[in-house]
């Protein structure tokens, strides 16, 4: 059934002309967004509402007339957006929240960018919905493990990245867990290089499904991190970051085996069944 926040905005028929309020987004570097709407049409909104896909938790954000002559809300960074999806509504003072659209969006501040004060991670992503809707994609993450270079490799899969918010331990590693069946666990020793690790994925050692890649930087009694990659200005990897699937044999049996982003930007790796060669 189509969600509330994923339903297109309803047309009336006095208001079919009315396109719906336009908003530029602004990122700045250290993860605070400001949102421009429209000019003078738009002189009767109040607030741009966030409001998160999940549980409908909401956070208001005052409009305020700009130099420019247009309506601008600020979302810094101290304001804290936990993390999910946020749809973005602009709301006179007694009125109905309206879906606003996405206009010009400027994320080069969001590229190659560090995380905040003690490792902690803060991204807030603006993007438009599959409906032409503005939205934010937020993650809270600490410590965060930030997938680097992936690459194939006679051993399989070697990843590499940095983690945030703490430091390798002589007992690092990872753990490559089978979703859905938490007994189904393997691990791979990590090589520590000041704060950067690196690990092979065996495919051989693989059955089929989906395996998610975990990061314990202190080693088996320290916290288990999601390996994923969030330090950019890309709010869904998943269709752009694409990598070929390679043959391996198993005990199980043939297989192919490659890496992919989730939806929430998170590294696993998909293991299926080979057909037969042609």
């Amino acid at each position: 059934m189509m969600t509330l926040a994923e339903r297109p905005p309803a047309v009336h028929p006095d208001e079919e002309t009315a396109p719906p309020p336009r908003a530029d987004c602004i990122a700045d570097s250290a993860g605070g967004l400001t949102f421009d709407i429209g000019g003078s049409d738009e002189a009767g909104l109040a607030h741009l509402v966030l409001r998160r896909r999940e549980d409908d938790a909401e956070v208001r954000l005052p409009l305020t007339p700009s130099a420019e002559g247009r309506l601008r809300a600020a979302l810094p960074s101290s304001v804290e957006l936990p993390e999910g999806r946020w749809d973005a509504y602009a709301q006179t003072a007694d009125g109905e929240p309206q879906r606003l659209v996405p206009g010009v969006t400027d994320l080069r501040s969001l590229v190659d960018r560090g995380p905040g004060a003690a490792g902690h991670v803060a991204v807030r992503i603006p993007y438009a919905t599959k409906h032409g809707n503005l939205t934010v994609r937020s993650w809270l993450r600490a410590p965060h493990a930030e997938a680097g270079e992936l690459r194939i490799g006679d051993g399989g899969l070697q990843v590499s990245g940095r983690v945030h918010g703490a430091a390798l331990a002589p007992g690092a590693h990872a753990e490559l867990c089978r979703r859905g069946e938490p007994a189904s666990v393997l691990t791979a020793e990590v090589a520590p290089r000041q704060g950067e690790f690196r690990f092979t994925v065996d495919y051989g050692a693989m059955a089929e499904g989906v395996w998610d890649l975990w990061l314990r930087p202190a080693g088996e009694d320290g916290p288990r991190v999601r390996i994923a990659r969030l330090l950019d200005d890309i709010a869904d990897k998943k269709p752009i970051f694409t990598y070929p699937k390679s043959r391996w044999r198993t005990k199980h049996g043939p297989v192919q085996a490659g890496p992919y982003y989730t939806a929430d930007n998170e590294l696993s790796v998909t293991v299926t069944s080979a057909p037969p060669p042609q």
